[in-house]
């Protein structure tokens, strides 16, 4: 086991992603501390999925290590990553189709962990009131807003210490984006920790402590929103469209 290089809750090192003999990460490098949220910016193709997915263990070839609560996870399957108190919200949100809002978050639970804010169905329909009114509707007959919250929720249930959330606003109307910017910092105001992959600048400003920005795979830009709001000429470099 290599020596831990941070004291923070997510490290991720030197992170080396492949797809067959295609090289998609290069040593991307960054932390997640206790109780923050960071965006991972970047335009469509530039690698943020498949930093989580390589998080995760969800890449065949990968190098590098990550560490999660003090723990080396690189070597360990999804599952036990997950158990760790890693929560996934993948961008195609993979809900259960068939099963109604309340099946689909019996799905997700997980017993309380220390540390981690806990959570039950009804705190999570106070967190995203529309799947209240919606608790024994099958999840196929949801919008796209809705489904993506009740991804979010069933993730929730889980009881993670931090969660990765993958492209929350992407082809939401204005208002559920806004409803979910709320959510997250509701969250966050609760103790989890949050890593989002985001291509809307202005959603990661309402929510978001500090940015990694991510081109063709390589880690761009490493700061806080506001030194990242004091170089246009990296937004205009690797954000603009």
């Amino acid at each position: 086991m290599t020596e831990r290089p941070r004291t923070s809750q997510l490290d991720v090192v030197q992170l080396n992603a492949f797809y067959g003999q295609a090289h998609i990460l290069f040593d991307v490098d960054f932390s997640v501390h206790t109780g923050e949220v960071v965006a991972l910016l970047g335009r469509n193709g530039a690698g943020k999925s498949t930093t989580f997915l390589s998080i995760m263990a969800m890449v065949a070839r990968r190098t590098g290590t990550v560490w999660f609560d003090a723990e080396e996870v690189t070597g360990l399957p999804t599952y036990e990553i997950a158990r760790r108190g890693l929560g996934f919200v993948p961008e195609n949100r993979r809900i259960f189709s068939d099963l109604t809002v309340e099946e689909n978050l019996m799905v997700g639970r997980q017993p309380p962990r220390a540390g981690a804010p806990t959570w039950e169905p009804e705190k999570l329909y106070t967190l995203f009131p529309n799947l209240a009114e919606m608790r024994k509707r099958p999840g196929g007959r949801m919008s796209g807003g809705e489904q993506q919250m009740l991804t979010i929720a069933r993730t929730l249930m889980g009881n993670p210490s931090l969660v990765l959330l993958d492209e929350p606003s992407e082809g939401l109307a204005p208002k559920i984006v806004e409803q979910m910017a709320t959510a997250i910092l509701a969250m966050k105001k609760e103790g989890l920790s949050i890593l989002l992959s985001e291509q809307n600048l202005h959603f990661a400003r309402l929510i978001s402590d500090r940015a990694v920005i991510i081109e063709k795979g390589r880690v761009q830009f490493t700061g806080t929103l506001a030194e990242l709001e004091a170089r246009p000429d990296v937004r205009d470099a690797y954000l603009a469209v």
